[in-house]
């Protein structure tokens, strides 16, 4: 039986590099990793990596000219909000142009595309949301991920979008935080934190959605799934639930709006996901937030 092989962009990510490991060294699957720069995973067995800029369209077209892949799983993009209202042509470039060229390869070759996208398309008026709810986003990141679903639902390729809500795990590195790393941190060194309870969110661990986003890529489903994590949460009651796990002291953690900070780019308020679509034709199965954190708070010890 031939190997399927599988191009993973933004390799380096969180979720690129839990896609790494929960497909390399499987015995049917030929894993072609691909980022910009060098290969920060912390092993080398069981893909290939290859440096692919997904912003320089010559070097895209030649890659995937070259691998003829069966699959595309597009993960890189620009994701911080507040730095995409500054750099706008970085963005676009990123987070728009770069899935021109994918496609375009992809139509060339026949490749089937996974592309992610994000709770951010919505103006968050009406969480939780299914699939068929009309995007309006109230940022230019959202905008630009908007675009980029056009993109992809516009091209001749087999397409799938996979749209995920505020994803928290850790990279091997741990060069990245997120909000259990971040009360965690803070609470054991004894500081007061205040946390939002006007924003509404279901947090998707990286390992859940790299499952999500393998489940469509195996069976080559078609069309936008919802992929997040299952308890819809405000950052409050996250930190409450993460103090609670490590045993922390509670009573530094205050309640605040999302009015006490003052962000460049704007936040939707109530987001989401109705996951019922993923369950069903995909089997998806996500943990509840306490499971994360504990997933979470295993591998923190593994890397210490």
């Amino acid at each position: 039986m031939s190997k399927k092989k599988i191009l993973i962009t933004g390799s380096n990510g969180l979720l690129g590099q839990k896609l790494v490991l929960l497909l390399a060294n499987q015995s049917d699957i030929h894993l072609i990793a691909t980022a910009r720069g060098k290969n920060r995973l912390p092993f080398t067995e069981g893909y290939e990596y290859l440096e692919m800029d997904i912003t320089n369209p010559e070097q895209v077209a030649e890659i995937i000219e070259q691998v003829k892949p069966n699959a595309i799983i597009h993960t890189a993009a620009m994701t911080n909000v507040d730095q995409c209202e500054f750099e706008k042509d970085l963005c676009w470039a990123m987070n728009v142009k770069a899935v021109e060229y994918l496609t375009e390869a992809c139509e060339k070759h026949d490749i089937y595309l996974c592309h992610l996208s994000t709770d951010f398309v919505f103006d968050g008026k009406a969480g939780l949301y299914s699939e068929e709810a009309q995007p309006s986003p109230v940022s230019y990141y959202g905008w630009t991920k908007y675009a980029a679903e056009e993109v992809v639902k516009r091209s001749k390729c087999r397409w799938s979008i996979a749209r995920t809500v505020l994803v928290y795990g850790i990279v091997s590195d741990m060069s990245r935080s997120n909000i259990i790393l971040w009360v965690k941190k803070s609470l054991e060194e004894g500081k007061n934190i205040k946390v939002v309870t006007d924003q509404f969110r279901t947090p998707t661990l990286a390992e859940d959605l790299a499952k999500g986003c393998w489940l469509m890529t195996d069976k080559e489903a078609e069309g936008v799934f919802h992929i997040s994590g299952k308890d819809f949460l405000t950052p409050y009651e996250m930190a409450i639930k993460t103090a609670d796990f490590f045993h922390l002291d509670k009573s530094l953690i205050s309640e605040a709006d999302s009015s006490n900070f003052t962000q460049p780019a704007k936040r939707p308020p109530r987001t989401g996901f109705i996951l019922d679509k993923a369950i069903a034709e995909l089997g998806y199965n996500p943990v509840s937030f306490e499971e994360g954190i504990a997933v979470v708070a295993e591998q923190t010890k593994e890397n210490d």
